[in-house]
Formats: C-alpha cells, structure tokens, sequence
C-alpha cells in the first residue's frame, strides 16, 4: 500500500518538461484506486454549451500547459504531492453526440471516484459538468458551493432542455445536492435575458456577489464573507473561467469583459486554506478560442491552487 506522499509527480529539474507524455500537473497516471486521495480527471464534454462550443478540448490542453507546475505554492508553502497521494486518473467518459448518455457515463466515472474513497479535481468540459459529478460524491448530504462565474447557471431550463451549462446550479438545489445557504457565487455581469433571470438564487438563499459589488466591497471583504458562507462543513469549488476577467481567460465560450482577474482568484483562493473542500472543477476552458495560451497557464495554475485547498485538507 502507498503512504501520503508516495506519488510523486515528475521533477522539471532533473525531467525536462518537454518530455514524457503531459497529465495534469507532471502527476503520475494511475488507475481509479483506493491508494489515490485526490483524483485529477478530465471531462471531455461540451453538448450542454449553446454558444461556442470546443470545451471538449480543455483538459488536453490543460494537461500541457500544466507542464509548468512545479511542487510548492510560493505565499501558503504547501506542496500538495507531499500530502497525499494525487493522480491523474485520466478522462470520463462521454458520447459526442448524445447528451443524457454523456451525463450518465460522467456519473458512473465519478462514482467509481468516490467509491474509492478519491476526491475529485476536474477540468472540463462546459459547465454541465459539476452535475453528474455532484450526483456521485454528494448524494449522501448536500454540499457548500464555491461558485466563480459570469453567469449565476440557474435557469430552469434554456432552449428547451433541462441539463445544460445555465441550468447545473438549480438541479443541484432541487435534488438537494448542495445547500443553497451555504453557497456563494462570484463574479456575475454581463447582459441579461430579463429583470428575474436570477431569481431563483434569491428566492432559494444563494449568496450573490455582481462584480460591482466584489469591486464596491474589495476582495479581502469577500474572501471573509465567502468563508462565513461556506462555514465549516464539506463544499465544493466550481470555477467557470468566464467568471474571469477574457484579459486573463480569453479562452471560453461565453466571454463577459470586466471579470474577475487571475491574481485576484490566486489571493482568493490562498486565503481559502482551511476550508473544508472535497472537490472542485475548473470549466468552459476552450482552446480554440485562445490561440495564444494564456488562459491555458492560468487554468493549470488554478487547479495548482484549488489542489493545494483539498491536499491541505485531506491530510487533516
């Protein structure tokens, strides 16, 4: 049996970082197993997107791009390969054409996760994703939420179909897969669809936080009212890298300007140590729409951070 810290991930100092096939963050590939603490998977899935597709890409060019990565956060000093043991336990599988399909097979992948006793760190993959993986690790009790994102994802239903990637928070409500009350969600602007299109989120108790109000409150004053919601009991991270500044994530299928930017989530999330995070995603990240690779550096460098949160806390 391995012990915390056995799986080590490639060194870029003795292993160039050209060589050697790409997984997430140098880690080792390992198959689902109950030596694996934290699970890092691909979600090759973009059906539920109803704009510009090609997040189906974003875990591949994840993994190279997290080429980059090396062993210790530079403000926390954790080093999360020194906690536990993390793997790259490769991609769910999907159906390219045939949504309710990839869904179910999605699930099935992260049931097995958590059958194994893995938390799951995820690239997707649009923002359907956190669905089916909500309905494998949180069927047992509901789970705080974390949620960066231009958008607030609570429509009950958009061009007439129920999963997709503006529906993932209200099904998570209603099937009672995350507490409304200890949800909060950040990074909401742009254009709407009309005066109630966030409605829901109020009448339900979600902690909405526009970007004018982020900039009226300052981060520091968020980073202490998201760690109020959130509390003490397991949450859930989901970024939606349009919640992002398109400065920093150009790369996305539903650009909004005036986002949050990369070093504000870097501060945000190193001030989250402690919290207690059994799982996360990063989403909507689409290759071709950033030929130069920025925002590719800056989902790998999230995930780094959103992995040092849960090796933090797995190693409780």
């Amino acid at each position: 049996m391995s012990g915390p810290g056995d799986f080590k991930p490639y060194d870029s100092g003795t292993t160039p970082r050209f060589q050697e096939i790409a997984t997430f963050m140098r880690s080792q590939r390992h198959p689902i197993s109950s030596e694996v603490d934290i699970a890092l998977a691909g979600v090759p899935f973009d059906l539920g997107a109803t704009y510009r597709l090609g997040a189906r890409h974003g875990p591949a060019v994840t993994r190279e791009a997290s080429r980059l990565i090396r062993a210790v956060n530079p403000a926390t000093k954790v080093a999360p390969f020194r906690l536990c043991n993390i793997a790259d336990v490769g991609d769910a599988p999907t159906h390219p054409m045939k949504i309710e399909e990839s869904i179910d097979l999605i699930q099935g992948f992260y049931e097995e996760i958590h059958a194994a006793g893995a938390w799951p760190l995820s690239v997707g993959g649009d923002h359907t994703v956190p669905l089916p993986i909500l309905r494998a690790i949180a069927k047992d009790r509901p789970l705080g939420l974390f949620h960066v994102d231009a958008h607030a994802d609570t429509f009950d239903d958009f061009m007439g179909t129920k999963i997709n990637h503006a529906t993932f928070v209200r099904r998570a409500v209603e099937e009672n897969l995350i507490d409304p009350k200890r949800t909060i969600q950040v990074g909401l602007r742009g254009t709407r669809y009309g005066d109630d299109d966030i409605g829901y989120g109020n009448e339900v108790g979600i902690t909405m936080v526009p970007m004018d109000e982020y900039e009226a409150m300052g981060r520091e004053a968020f980073i202490k009212l998201a760690l109020e919601v959130l509390g003490e009991e397991p949450c859930y991270l989901t970024v939606d890298i349009d919640g992002l500044d398109p400065r920093d994530c150009p790369g996305t299928g539903v650009p909004e300007p005036g986002g949050i930017s990369m070093r504000d989530m870097q501060v945000i999330f190193r001030s989250m140590m402690g919290v207690n995070a059994v799982g996360g995603d990063i989403c909507e990240v689409s290759p071709p729409h950033d030929p130069i690779g920025i925002t590719f550096v800056n989902v790998a460098n999230m995930m780094f951070e959103m992995a040092c949160l849960m090796a933090t806390n797995r190693s409780k």
